[in-house]
């Protein structure tokens, strides 16, 4: 079966990375919510994307110089809060974006402590995806490649993820062969969809968990 993993929740149709995402692709199917978590200048765990504030909220600047008590008033929620909403409901993947900003804070530490066994870790850093292994070796994780990580690098992770727009069957073969699931981001193009679950992978993260249903559902993965 082909996981169907709501980027960022149903961000087609909420407002990514916020509860209502998360609650939406609850409510369309979705067997993972992936979410992204970085730190505020008061060292609380939140859940956001962009290294700057610009394009989601009126806020202007880099998110590590804002503090929690800023960053509630634009519905920017904490890793806890998303926790709490999915238990039971939902599988999470928990990327790790720009440990190298909050080092400070342990982030890496902090957040894999939260987890539970079933969750997914995922990050382009190679040196937060070591650590969360060496912290937790229950959870699973997931190494993004490209952008200079080439895939071998993701050997001893549980799976690799690519790029939609830098996959190839070759790249996924290779990734397979080191024993690696893999999973594709982002693909909102039923086409595609069915094109990646014919190759084999077991994950696609998708801005439109219900699209993906709907075109996955039309043949066996």
């Amino acid at each position: 079966m082909t996981l169907v993993i709501a980027h960022r929740g149903a961000s087609a149709d909420e407002k990514e990375n916020t509860l209502p995402a998360f609650e939406r692709a609850i409510e369309l199917g979705a067997d993972y919510i992936e979410l992204d978590v970085q730190a505020s200048s008061d060292g609380a765990l939140v859940v956001f994307h962009d290294l700057l504030l610009d394009r989601l909220t009126p806020l202007r600047g880099p998110l590590w110089t804002r503090p929690l008590a800023a960053l509630r008033e634009h519905d920017v929620p904490t890793l806890e809060e998303v926790l709490e909403l999915a238990s039971g409901r939902i599988g999470l993947m928990v990327e790790i974006k720009n440990p190298w900003l909050h080092r400070r804070h342990d982030i890496v530490a902090r957040i894999v402590g939260l987890l539970n066994g079933d969750a997914v870790v995922l990050s382009f850093s190679r040196r937060a995806i070591l650590e969360a292994r060496r912290l937790r070796p229950d959870l699973r994780t997931m190494q993004h490649v490209g952008f200079r990580v080439p895939i071998h690098r993701a050997a001893g992770a549980w799976a690799a993820g690519f790029d939609i727009d830098r996959v190839t069957p070759s790249g996924l073969a290779k990734a397979q062969r080191l024993g690696l699931r893999t999973a594709v981001y982002t693909v909102n193009e039923p086409a595609r969809m069915l094109e990646l679950q014919e190759l084999g992978v077991a994950g696609i993260f998708t801005d439109c968990p219900d699209l993906a249903r709907a075109a996955l559902a039309r043949r066996p993965g």
